[in-house]
């Protein structure tokens, strides 16, 4: 979901139902990307993307990518 002002992009990384707007409603807010901050600021919660894609949700090509590029720190 792309918010901010035009030139300056913000993204967070929601789950949606497939066929809504792409910054319309959504069901849960899993993070945060900024690609304007040298380098790009990612903060996902790593917990609920697991639940969200256990249950059969299906991140895009972006998403993956932020995912496999952030993993979750060890704890």
């Amino acid at each position: 979901m792309r918010i901010g002002a035009k030139g300056k992009p913000f993204y967070r990384v929601v789950v949606k139902e497939k066929r809504s707007k792409r910054d319309g409603a959504y069901i849960e807010n899993l993070g945060t990307y900024n690609p304007m901050l040298n380098p790009a600021e990612v903060n996902l919660k790593h917990d609920r993307i697991q639940y969200w894609v256990g249950v059969g949700a299906q991140p895009t090509e972006t998403v993956k990518s932020l995912i496999k590029h952030n993993p979750a720190a060890a704890e």
